[in-house]
């Protein structure tokens, strides 16, 4: 196989890693780009390819964070539950802003050294390699940046809808790690009968089952209001179907009902339209 076949084959793991790293498939999509045009300027020999383009998209990233300057947001009014596309995209940049609340937090090494270790495995000598410095600080980066994202005191705690959104977008993205991060030990999952009837699980228990069926899923949850809380829903052609009732507390997620009776889809799910998230 040629580097150029080995490349394309590298792709989508080149995209997935820049797009944890950076929060934006746009900008993943850029860097991707740009380590093939690193390899096709190479001129030396390469002995490990998919070892060498992972080093250049980190590296790559790393220099994309630390070139990124803070953006003033404006208030975004509460997401329609409509299933026009160009809604849906503008929710996904809704939901995007809460992960990003948080992981904004680490400076970009941090960042890397976290996302490498906690949602890829890599260990710490080869995170060393990649950041151009030694394996203990690779491993006290990572652990900087693993106090920062979890709790926080409690005038920093992200409120309620920050964290259900920050779920959604974890869920869609497979980031296991973030979503064990946003619940509580105990955590529990559970079905009413509407919602059990359709397929959902009547229970579930312990954070990292919850965290196992939850990841990369959710990807037509959308943010609404449940009996007044902030919650999700599952819509399939744009009508609710599933309502996601959180319980939340001191910052993490310590229940998840499933419920789909029809009186709660029909009526407390359409009042989403004209609240605010805020």
């Amino acid at each position: 196989m040629g580097q150029t076949e080995e490349f394309i084959a590298e792709r989508s793991r080149l995209v997935n890693l820049a797009a944890r790293m950076l929060g934006d498939p746009s900008e993943a999509e850029d860097i991707a780009q740009r380590a093939w045009l690193r390899l096709h300027t190479n001129s030396a020999q390469i002995d490990n390819l998919p070892a060498w383009l992972t080093t250049v998209t980190v590296r790559l990233c790393l220099d994309r964070l630390k070139a990124r300057t803070p953006v003033p947001s404006g208030q975004s009014e509460g997401p329609d539950t409509s299933s026009d596309p160009a809604e849906q995209a503008v929710l996904a940049d809704s939901v995007a802003n809460a992960l990003h609340h948080v992981m904004d937090r680490l400076s970009p090494k941090e960042r890397i050294a976290f996302v490498l270790h906690e949602s890829f495995g890599f260990e710490f000598h080869r995170i060393a390699h990649i950041l151009e410095t030694t394996p203990a600080a690779a491993r006290q980066l990572a652990a900087r940046a693993r106090s920062k994202v979890g709790p926080a005191d409690a005038e920093e705690q992200l409120a309620d809808w920050e964290i259900v959104d920050a779920f959604l977008l974890a869920a869609r993205t497979g980031l296991l790690d973030r979503l064990i991060d946003l619940l509580a030990s105990d955590v529990v999952v559970v079905g009413d009968a509407a919602a059990v009837e359709i397929g959902t699980p009547s229970r579930i228990e312990g954070r990292t089952s919850v965290a196992n069926f939850f990841n990369g899923g959710a990807a037509s949850a959308l943010p609404v209001f449940v009996a007044g809380r902030p919650g999700a829903a599952w819509f399939d052609r744009g009508a609710a179907r599933v309502a996601f009732d959180f319980t939340i507390e001191h910052g993490r997620i310590t229940r998840i009902e499933f419920r789909a009776e029809a009186q709660l889809l029909s009526v407390e799910l359409r009042r989403r339209r004209n609240n605010e998230v805020r």
